[in-house]
C-alpha cells in the first residue's frame, strides 16, 4: 500500500499494531527468562518503595501493575514495553500535526524512528529507560501545548509528566534543562508569561515523596548514577576520549536513520529561521538535551553509556523533517518504504537468530525451573517453618526466585548469598 494523503492514518494505525505485535510475540517466542533489567525491576516491584539503590521507582510501579494482572507472564512484559513505545510514537505524531499540514509528513516523522535501534532491537528488555519514554514524549508534547496556548491545564500537565519523567530516571534533568533554556529565552521574548511556573507545582507534588525517600537513603540512586559514568577517577584525555566515543557512537546509531531520510531527500539544503518559534523549540528538545550530555562527558571526563541515549531521539524525525521539508521529494516514498520495510523486518529477524543461536544470555536462565528447585528445598528444610515470604540476594537469582515462585516472596537486597525466609524474617541458606 503507497503513502499518500488518503490513506496517512490508517497507515500509521497500522504501523502501530504490527510494531506491536511483532516485537511483543517474537521475544515471546525466543527467550526462555525475562531480561535482566525486567526482573530487577520486578523485584523492586515485589517490594514497593519511593526509591531503590539504582534507580527511582517508576518502572517497579509498571511492572507491578502488570503483575497484579497477569501475575508471571513473560509475554506481559514485553507488551508493556511495546506500550511504552507505542504511547511515544503516538505522541510524536500528535506532535507533528501541530508542525505540519500535510500528514505523510506526520507520518514519516515516526517512521523514520524505525531506522534507530532504540526503538525496535532493544525495547523488549523493559527497564527504566523504555518506561522514560512515554513521559519524555507526553512532557513535550505538553510543553508545545503550554506554550501555543498558554492553558493552565497545559501546564499543569507538563509538570506531572515531568514528575513520572524525573521518577522514571534522573537522565530526565537534560530534557528538563532544555526546556528551561527555551522557557527562558521566551519569558525573555515575552512569547508567554509565567503562568509556565504552574508545572513547578504538580512536578514538586509528584516528585515530594521520592525526595523524602532519597534524603532517608543517603541519596544512595544519586551516588550509583555517579559510580557508573565511572566519575572520580579521570584523566586529563578522559576529557577528549570519551566525549569523541559519545559522538563516534551517536553517528553510527544514526547511520540507518540518514540512510532512510536520503531516499527522501538528497539535496540537504535548508532555510535556518531562528526567529521561527517551531524550530527553537524543536532544537531545544532534541539538539540541547544530546549537547549537554556531551557537555558533560567532556568536562567530567565521564563514560556515556549508549543505552542512556534512548528517550533523546524521539523528536529527532520531526526536527530533521520540519528543518527539510520544502526539499523532500514525496514522489520518492516508494524507495523510502522499500528501506523501512527492509529494516522493519530485519531487525525482529536479527533479535530472533541472536536469542535462539546463542545459548549463554541472560534470556536463557531457566529461572522457572531454579524456583522449583527453590520450592523443593523449602519445603524439605527443617530449620525454619512457615510460608515462603521473603528472598535475600542479588536483583538477578533472587529476583528471578521472587518472580517465579507462587507465593511471589517479596524480594531483599543481599550482595553476598541467597537466602529464603519466612514472614519473621528467620532464614535458610539457599545458595
Amino acid at each position: 500500500m503507497a503513502i499518500n494523503k488518503n490513506n496517512t492514518i490508517n497507515l500509521f494505525y497500522i504501523f502501530l499494531t504490527v510494531h506491536l505485535i511483532i516485537w511483543t510475540l517474537i521475544p515471546t517466542l525466543t527467550n526462555n527468562n525475562l531480561p535482566l533489567d525486567t526482573i530487577e525491576a520486578l523485584a523492586w516491584g515485589s517490594n514497593l518503595d519511593w526509591g531503590f539503590n539504582k534507580h527511582p521507582p517508576m518502572s517497579a510501579f509498571l511492572v507491578e501493575i502488570f503483575y497484579q494482572i497477569f501475575g508471571a507472564q513473560d509475554w506481559a512484559y514485553y507488551l508493556l514495553s511495546q506500550i511504552c513505545v507505542i504511547i511515544s510514537f503516538f505522541v510524536v505524531f500528535k506532535l507533528a500535526e501541530d508542525f505540519f499540514k500535510n500528514k505523510v509528513f506526520c507520518l514519516l516523522s515516526v517512521l523514520l524512528l524505525e531506522g534507530i535501534y532504540f526503538f525496535n532491537f532493544t525495547t523488549p528488555e523493559f527497564n527504566v529507560n523504555v518506561c522514560l519514554m512515554p513521559f519524555w514524549s507526553l512532557t513535550v508534547l505538553y510543553l508545545w501545548k503550554g506554550f501555543k496556548d498558554n492553558k493552565t491545564s497545559d501546564w499543569f500537565l507538563v509538570g506531572l509528566f515531568a514528575g513520572f519523567g524525573f521518577l522514571s530516571k534522573y537522565l530526565f534533568i537534560y530534557l528538563g534543562l532544555g526546556i528551561d533554556i527555551f522557557l527562558i529565552y521566551m519569558i525573555y521574548k515575552k512569547k508567554i508569561d509565567f503562568k509556565c511556573l504552574v508545572s513547578l507545582i504538580s512536578f514538586l507534588i509528584v516528585l515530594l515523596p521520592h525526595l523524602v525517600w532519597l534524603t532517608e537513603n543517603n541519596y544512595i540512586t544519586i551516588t550509583y548514577g555517579l559510580d557508573r559514568t565511572g566519575t572520580g577517577d579521570q584523566k586529563f584525555l578522559d576529557h577528549i576520549i570519551h566525549p569523541l566515543i559519545f559522538l563516534g557512537k551517536q553517528v553510527g546509531i544514526l547511520i540507518p536513520f540518514f540512510l532512510m531520510f536520503v531516499f527522501l531527500n538528497n539535496k540537504l539544503i535548508n532555510n535556518f529561521n531562528f526567529k521561527d518559534n517551531k524550530l527553537l523549540f524543536l532544537l531545544s528538545i532534541n539538539i540541547v538535551p544530546i549537547a549537554l550530555i556531551f557537555l558533560t562527558s567532556m568536562i567530567m571526563g565521564v563514560k556515556i553509556r549508549t543505552m542512556w541515549m534512548t528517550p533523546f531521539y524521539l523528536f529527532f524525525g520531526v526536527l530533521v523533517i520540519y528543518i527539510f521539508q520544502l526539499q523532500i521529494n514525496l514522489n520518492k516514498l516508494k524507495g523510502f518504504t522499500a528501506v523501512f520495510l527492509i529494516l522493519f523486518i530485519f531487525s525482529p529477524f536479527v533479535y530472533a537468530y541472536v536469542s535462539i543461536t546463542e545459548t549463554d544470555k541472560r534470556t536463557d536462565y531457566l529461572g522457572e525451573e531454579e524456583a522449583k528447585k527453590a520450592k523443593e528445598f523449602w519445603s524439605n528444610n527443617i530449620q525454619v517453618s512457615g510460608k515462603l515470604s521473603f528472598v535475600k540476594g542479588n536483583e538477578w537469582i533472587a529476583g528471578n526466585l521472587s518472580y517465579h515462585l507462587d507465593e511471589r516472596p517479596n524480594w531483599i537486597y543481599n550482595p553476598g548469598n541467597i537466602f529464603l525466609c519466612n514472614k519473621n524474617l528467620e532464614c535458610i541458606k539457599y545458595k
